[in-house]
């Protein structure tokens, strides 16, 4: 074995051996991957290998895409058969919930390019005669999809890597690995050792073994998936031998199960709840093909209800039953590329639907080792999207949780249960008496909504329709059994209670739990000028300044956005999305000078944050400080650190709602006392506390860009409209080279908020997409009723050409059409009169 490679990856299934072939097809075909046993050997051999295009995440949406595209060349190119069956996909619905799913879903197909149609239980009962079409809505087919083998899929990879001069060593254990001072790794294995630039760890079944070989605790711990295989049917066999057609991939997502055919007979696989997690400590050293005992009593439901969708399944016997491992992360999304705080180790790993992925999965990560970035949006699937909090208690809960929630209908409202509450501020009890509604974000409790005292929604209300085994749609019961939120794609029962809480924040004053939000302390004498070349703003130079700051990649794409605030010499505090609070932190470490210059201090669970925000909330914190809080004293968009009561806090003239106000960020040990003060002072003039669902809702209305949204990587920032945060005049900069090139070639997008007319019961939520007489030119972001102004706002990626004031588009929601207007940029309080007042 040769003691050298420019990357070495550990693993050979399907995902490991994709990402070899696609770094040999960058042009590293130094690389060389390393399996223990034989390829396919660990969830590979016995994956069904489903190709389900169908996916609500927009990064695994174009994943997926490329995968089924690039299987079908893959064959022509070497030769190897990979088994693609392209028989189509059909996804049934008996739910009005779930054709609101498929419609919004539709949505996001067509902006990615991926074919659709969307059959009527006639059209189903014609390409699938087996089928009973009794009770169903109708149904959504994907043309293109299918399944393929995953053994033959994984040699045709393995040939084609091995063909353009990558090295594959099979039968070769990694015992350890080790990094250098000067960054190099070190495999070793019990066949020799191998040095290398890069390690992407593909190891499946192993991921949170070989993740503790370099001090990682990865995120992923597989759970049981059983499937079963029937004798053959004559009427299937009969089809077949008269010539026609396979009937395709079949999926009652209210049943949670697919079936297929399977050499005369079929292939029925449940998504039952109650799988356990398996191998938390990993599977044994000499793991290989390995099943476990088959547990049919957990499949019974689902075996009834496609006896009654599919007569014919239970009409044969059984001829096998597997119940293997697969991997699965919190959200079921897998984690692709950078591992956190480890230079040039890289992650592939937490793929439950592996075989669809894996195409797409090595392409992306090839991309970002060899180039440095990916080229489509990845933060769906980063790794860094989970923080410290994901340990093992953790990851057990939510991993069986995202196993059964696999086919329940993915609502953009929907808040899981599962490792809940976790990680709480000090007022979390006291918002909960309020009323509040909680959702999570990274661990965090936060208040989404308050619900009224007593308010309960009927069970008649919750409307669930059909007898299904998919049918939660609201939030837990509160402690006294009253069920108070009913999720929807559509305005639900919260949206007149979201709307008081923006109408009291325009008229009087709010409070709003905003510590979840990521924090870090820069310090250093090289620390302002170290942050003036990563950020395409420029650093505050008055001391309590307030500045928003776009870190880009080197294409101009924006990769963190942070708010910039310098309250003591040379000592800067910095604010992000709290989603994202390790992809950042981490983002900023790597880009740290050598010299140490700049000294990093994470804050996040030192600082609370509240928002005080509304015209009287000049009023109530003028009766807690001796601080001028007057314009000419205090202006927008600058902090000072000042008392409240007995309390302290840094007070920053910023929010997110577009109303006067300030953020107060505090000692987190003092947030109750600074809490009950701002409650008490502002009795009188009305205060009350808001959720982040008002916040969204008021922040649409400013026409305000989120990550991944409106900033992405696949956007330059001057086409997500960042031009007032780009200072080209400022000298050198991350992507300032690619800005200065894209302003000359001219843009591929631009930004744009739309007025949505005709809506009754709908907003765009983001991924919808926009048309100009049927032709689509672009995608909704984001979306909400805006309260305020009294109209549906979407916010959306367009062509430029037709983004134009006053230009006539239309928007798809939820299938229907309806006109739209580009209006001006902020359409509530354009001028921000509200923020300077």
């Amino acid at each position: 074995m040769e003691n050298k490679a420019r990357v070495v990856v550990v693993g050979g299934g399907v995902v490991g051996v994709s990402t070899l072939y696609h770094l040999a097809r960058k042009g590293w075909t130094d690389c060389c991957l390393i399996e223990r046993k034989e390829l396919t050997s660990g969830s590979t051999w016995h994956a069904a290998g489903l190709l389900p295009l169908f996916n609500m995440s927009y990064s695994v949406g174009q994943i997926h895409k490329y995968s089924v595209k690039f299987y079908k060349e893959l064959e022509k190119e070497t030769g190897v058969s990979v088994g693609f069956s392209d028989v189509s996909n059909i996804r049934l619905a008996k739910t009005k919930d779930r054709w609101d799913e498929y419609m919004y879903y539709a949505g996001v197909a067509e902006t990615l390019g991926i074919p659709l149609n969307i059959l009527t239980p006639e059209q189903v009962k014609e390409i699938w005669p087996l089928c009973n079409t009794e009770g169903l809505l109708g149904a959504i087919q994907h043309p293109d999809d299918g399944y393929i083998q995953p053994a033959d899929l994984t040699q045709a990879l393995a040939k084609g890597a091995r063909d353009m001069g990558a090295r594959i060593e099979r039968y070769t254990t990694v015992e350890a690995i080790e990094q250098f001072d000067d960054g190099t790794w070190i495999v070793k294995t019990d066949k020799g050792d191998i040095t290398c630039e890069h390690v992407v760890s593909c190891t499946g079944n192993f991921a949170r073994k070989t993740g503790k070989m370099v001090g990682l605790d990865v995120p992923v711990i597989p759970v049981e998936h059983q499937y079963i295989v029937t004798e053959p049917h004559p009427d299937i066999v009969a089809r077949k031998e008269s010539g026609l057609p396979e009937m395709g991939v079949l999926r009652e997502s209210d049943s949670s199960w697919y079936m297929r055919e399977e050499n005369g007979g079929l292939l029925l696989g449940p998504y039952e709840k109650g799988a356990p997690c398996c191998y938390v400590d990993g599977p044994s050293d000499d793991s290989e093909y390995e099943l476990f005992q088959e547990d049919l009593d957990r499949l019974m439901p689902h075996i009834e209800t496609a006896i009654e969708r599919v007569p014919a399944f239970g009409e044969v016997g059984i001829k096998k039953v597997y119940n293997g491992a697969i991997a699965y992360t919190p959200d079921g999304s897998p984690i692709i590329g950078p591992a956190p705080g480890l230079k040039n180790f890289w992650l592939n790993e937490g793929h439950s639907f592996g075989i669809t992925a894996a195409g797409g999965a090595g392409w992306q990560l090839a991309e970002w080792i060899v180039d440095g970035e990916p080229t489509i949006d990845m933060m769906g699937v980063d790794p860094r999207r989970f923080g410290p909090y994901a340990t093992e208690g953790y990851l057990r809960a939510k991993n069986e949780e995202a196993y059964a929630n696999v086919f329940t209908t993915h609502y953009p409202d929907e808040e899981r249960f599962a490792a809940r509450p976790l990680k709480m501020t000090p007022i979390y009890d006291r918002l909960k008496g309020m009323g509040a509604v909680f959702g999570s974000v990274y661990g965090w409790e936060r208040a989404n909504w308050f619900a009224p005292e007593g308010y309960e929604i009927s069970k008649s209300d919750l409307d669930l329709g059909a007898d299904v085994l998919t049918d939660h749609n609201h939030a837990l019961p509160t402690e006294d059994g009253r069920i108070v939120e009913k999720w929807s794609f559509r305005r639900s029962n919260y949206f007149e209670h979201v709307g008081n809480e923006v109408k009291n924040v325009h008229e009087n004053v709010g409070l709003l739990d905003m510590s979840a939000f990521a924090k870090i302390e820069v310090s250093g004498k090289g620390a302002r000028d170290w942050l003036n070349f990563i950020f395409a703003n420029s650093v505050p130079k008055t001391r309590g300044r307030v500045a928003l700051c776009h870190l880009l990649t080197k294409y101009g794409g924006v990769k963190s956005e942070f708010t910039v605030f310098e309250f003591a010499p040379d000592r800067f505090y910095l604010v992000s999305a709290g989603a994202y609070e390790n992809h950042d932190h981490d983002v900023l470490y790597k880009l740290l000078p050598d010299n140490g210059s700049v000294v990093l201090k994470p804050i996040t669970e030192k600082y609370g944050v509240l928002v005080l925000a509304g015209p009287r909330s000049r009023d109530v914190l003028g009766k807690l400080t001796r601080t001028s809080l007057s314009n000419e004293n205090f202006k927008w968009l600058t902090g000072k650190q000042i008392s409240v009561g007995a309390a302290t806090a840094n007070a920053l003239r910023v929010n997110f709602v577009g109303e006067l106000g300030w953020e107060l960020h505090h000692p987190i040990e003092q947030q109750n006392v600074i809490f009950d003060v701002l409650m008490e002072a502002g009795e009188e003039f009305g205060i009350k506390p808001f959720g982040i669902r008002a916040m969204t809702a008021m922040a649409v209305e400013k026409s305000y860009r989120l990550i991944p949204r409106e900033l992405s990587i696949e956007y330059n920032a001057f086409e997500s409209g960042l031009d007032r945060f780009v200072k080209l005049k400022k000298g050198e900069f991350l992507g300032r080279d690619a800005l200065i090139a894209a302003q000359e070639k001219g843009l591929n997008w631009n930004f744009v908020t739309l007025e949505v007319h005709d809506v009754t019961d709908a907003d765009a939520r983001g991924n919808e997409a926009i048309y100009q007489d049927g032709i689509l030119v672009g995608r909704a972001t984001h979306g909400a009723f805006g309260y305020r102004i009294g109209k549906s706002i979407a916010l959306a990626m367009v062509k430029p050409e037709f983004s134009a004031i006053g230009t006539k588009l239309e928007i798809k929601i939820l299938g229907k059409l309806h006109s739209a207007t580009v209006i001006e940029e902020s359409p509530f309080d354009p001028d921000n009169e509200a923020l300077r007042a």
